[in-house]
C-alpha cells in the first residue's frame, strides 16, 4: 500500500487556529502488473531451457532483439502518431557502430566491455536521431512519413558510396569473443548471447513501459490525438514529437546493437527499406495502440521471417494476405482481439463463445489448405516445372497440371466459405447479445 498525507489548510485571520487534520489515501499496489512482469521475466529466463536446439535458441535471441525495436518503433507510431518509413536508418546506424566499436575492442584501440557494446549502438541511435529528428519533427501526418522515407533511401544509397563505414556489399564483420573471459562468460556460445539480449531486452521493455506512464508519455499520446488542444494549453508539439524520436532512436540503436553482436556482421540490408516496412508491418500485426501489441508484433517478424519463409516461396504472398484481412477486419491487430475477449471473460461469458470460436477456426482452416493449395500450385508450376508437375503440400501428392487437383483445392475453398459464413452469422448474433448484456451490467453497477 501507498499512503499519502495531506494537512488542514491553515485557519482565516481572526478565528482561533485548529489542530491540523490529517488525510490519509492509500492506494493499492497494482498485483495483475507486477504478476505479469514476473512472468514476463520468467519467460526470458526459462525460454531456451524448454528449446534446446540450436534453431530455437537463434530465433528466441532474433525475438529479443526484435521486441526492442518493435517496442522503439511504437514510441512513434503508436503513442506519437507518427508514420515512419525509415525507422530501420536509427537501429541500423546504431549496429554499424556497435559493430567498429567491436572491432576496436578486438584491436585492443578500445577497452569497452562486450556487454556495453550495444549501449554504443543505442547512443549512436540517439545521436542520429537527434540530428535528422530536428528536421523529420518539424512536420507531421504526411509530410512527415515522406520525409522519413526519403531519408530512409538517402542512407541506404549512402551505404553503397562510402565502402569504409558501410563495408560496401559484403558489409563489415566482428568478433564478440573478446579479452578474457569474466565468470566463464566470453559470449561464444549462442545461450550467453541470448541472456544478454534477455536482459537488454526485460530493461529496454521495462523503461519503454515507464515512459508510457510519465508527463511526456502522456502528453505525447495527446499530441497523437488532437495536437491543437495540445498547443492551446500550451505545449510545443514539435519538441514534444522531437523528444519521443530521440529516445525511439536510442532504443532501436540498442536493438541494432544486439543484432551486430548477435550475427557478428552488419551489411546495408539493415538499413534499407525492407526493414523499415517490416517494422511498420508487424507492429501494425501485433496491435500498435496496446503496449504489448508490437512484442506479438516481433514474435510474428521473427516467425515469418525464419520458418515461413524456409517453408514455402510464396511467404510473401501469405503475408500480404494477412496484412490486408487484418486491415479490414481487425485494424486494431492481434492485441486488439485479446483485450476485447479478456473484457467478455471479465463479465464471465467467455464460456459461451468457446464453441463458435472453434468452429470458425475450423472452417477458416479449410479454406485456408484450399487456398494454399493452389498459391502452391500456381507457385510450383511458376518456378519449379523443370522438376515435374508434382509436389508435396502437407504430406499429400498433388499435380499441378491436374484438373482434378484443382478441382479439389476448389472445393475446400467453397466449402469452407460457406460453412465459414454461416458460423460467422451465428457468432455475430451470439457476441451482440453478450455485448448488449454487458452494457446492461455496467449501467447498473453505476447505478449502485
Amino acid at each position: 500500500m501507498q499512503a499519502t498525507t495531506t494537512l488542514a489548510a491553515p485557519a482565516a485571520s481572526g478565528t482561533p487556529p485548529t489542530a491540523p487534520r490529517r488525510y490519509v489515501h492509500f492506494r493499492p499496489y497494482n498485483v495483475g502488473r507486477w504478476v505479469l512482469w514476473t512472468l514476463y521475466a520468467l519467460v526470458l529466463l526459462i525460454a531456451p531451457l524448454v528449446w534446446t536446439s540450436s534453431l530455437a535458441q537463434t530465433m528466441l535471441t532474433q525475438i529479443g532483439i526484435a521486441i526492442i525495436a518493435c517496442l522503439a518503433y511504437n514510441i512513434l507510431l503508436g503513442q506519437g502518431g507518427m508514420l515512419s518509413f525509415g525507422h530501420a536508418v536509427y537501429s541500423g546506424l546504431g549496429a554499424f557502430l556497435a559493430i567498429h566499436t567491436l572491432n576496436l575492442a578486438s584491436a585492443g584501440a578500445f577497452n569497452i566491455p562486450v556487454s556495453l557494446v550495444p549501449l554504443v549502438g543505442g547512443l549512436g541511435g540517439l545521436v542520429f536521431a537527434a540530428l535528422i529528428g530536428y528536421v523529420t519533427t518539424k512536420k507531421s501526418g504526411t509530410t512527415f512519413a515522406m520525409i522519413t522515407l526519403g531519408i530512409g533511401e538517402l542512407v541506404w544509397s549512402m551505404s553503397l558510396m562510402l565502402p569504409e563505414f558501410f563495408g560496401g556489399e559484403g558489409g563489415v564483420s566482428g568478433n564478440r569473443v573478446v579479452g578474457k573471459a569474466v565468470m566463464g562468460i566470453t559470449f561464444g556460445p549462442q545461450i550467453q548471447v541470448y541472456y544478454l539480449i534477455a536482459l537488454y531486452c526485460f530493461v529496454s521493455t521495462a523503461l519503454m513501459f515507464m515512459l508510457t506512464r510519465t508527463p511526456l508519455g502522456r502528453i505525447l499520446n495527446a499530441v497523437r490525438d488532437n495536437p491543437e488542444r495540445v498547443e492551446f494549453i500550451g505545449y510545443d508539439t514539435q519538441r514534444v514529437r522531437y523528444l519521443a524520436f530521440m529516445i525511439s532512436g536510442f532504443f532501436a540503436g540498442i536493438a541494432g546493437g544486439l543484432g551486430a553482436l548477435n550475427f557478428e556482421i552488419v551489411t546495408a540490408e539493415v538499413v534499407g527499406a525492407a526493414r523499415s516496412g517490416a517494422y511498420l508491418l508487424f507492429v501494425f500485426l501485433g496491435g500498435a495502440t496496446f503496449f504489448f501489441g508490437p512484442i506479438i508484433g516481433a514474435v510474428l517478424l521473427v516467425v515469418a521471417l525464419v520458418l515461413l519463409s524456409e517453408l514455402t516461396k510464396a511467404w510473401l504472398l501469405y503475408l500480404g494476405l494477412v496484412f490486408l484481412f487484418m486491415v479490414m477486419y481487425a485494424p486494431g491487430g492481434i492485441a486488439s482481439l485479446i483485450m476485447m475477449n479478456l473484457r467478455v471473460a471479465a463479465f464471465g461469458k467467455l464460456k459461451r463463445l468457446w464453441t463458435s470460436y472453434l468452429a470458425l477456426a475450423g472452417t477458416g482452416l479449410v479454406i485456408l489448405v484450399g487456398a494454399a493449395a493452389m498459391i502452391e500450385m500456381l507457385y510450383h508450376l511458376q518456378l519449379n516445372a523443370a522438376l515435374g508437375p508434382r509436389l508435396t503440400f502437407l504430406g499429400a501428392s498433388l499435380n499441378a497440371q491436374a484438373l482434378d487437383s484443382w478441382f479439389g483445392a476448389g472445393f475446400l475453398i467453397v466449402t469452407g466459405l460457406a460453412l465459414f459464413e454461416l458460423t460467422r452469422r451465428h457468432f455475430k448474433r451470439q457476441w451482440d447479445e453478450i455485448q448488449q448484456e454487458i452494457e446492461k451490467e455496467i449501467k447498473r453497477r453505476e447505478l449502485l
